[in-house]
């Protein structure tokens, strides 16, 4: 299928540059942290305290694994690496794109992980999380497009020139 899914850090830029991209390309968008909160009726800093990191997870791999779509951009959240079906659902609909940034840049947009609703675990730092996801996120990846450097039209038309 002939869909484009952005993989990568919170605040990497996925949902930003999948909007606009959807617009260039005439597709539709599909942000999955919106899915799960709808699904779940509060925001995800609510799901992950109330129902814990691991509670999260499972909603979150039932949800992406759910989603049926042609023709469009879908911006998971960071932490669906860590769900199996999801991920394979993913590269049977479509290809996956890893928008990679460095740890500087992540941490300078993203503030405060834990208002952000960013998947911690006890006692994980950001820096732990950016190591642990970056090796399942290139493990993932179809293709990686490294944003360092880049303003937010030069990574658009980089992801473009991949699907002109």
């Amino acid at each position: 299928m002939n869909n484009i899914i952005f993989i990568g850090m919170p605040a990497s830029g996925k949902s930003t540059v999948g909007v606009i991209l959807a617009k260039r390309l005439g597709y539709d968008f599909v942000d999955t942290d919106l899915l799960i909160q709808k699904q779940e009726g509060c925001l995800l800093k609510d799901i992950i305290a109330e129902k814990g990191t691991e509670g999260f997870v499972k909603i979150e791999d039932q949800v992406n694994a759910g989603v049926q779509a042609e023709n469009t951009v879908i911006s998971p959240g960071g932490s669906v690496v860590y769900c199996e079906n999801a991920m394979r659902h993913f590269k049977e609909i479509g290809t996956v794109v890893y928008l990679q940034t460095s740890y500087e840049t992540i941490k300078k947009r993203i503030g405060n992980p834990k208002k952000r609703g960013v998947v911690l675990k006890d006692g994980q730092t950001l820096k732990d999380l950016f190591e642990e996801r970056r090796v399942l996120f290139e493990k993932y990846a179809d293709v990686i497009i490294s944003e360092d450097g880049l303003t937010l039209d030069e990574t658009i038309d980089k992801v473009v020139g991949l699907f002109d």
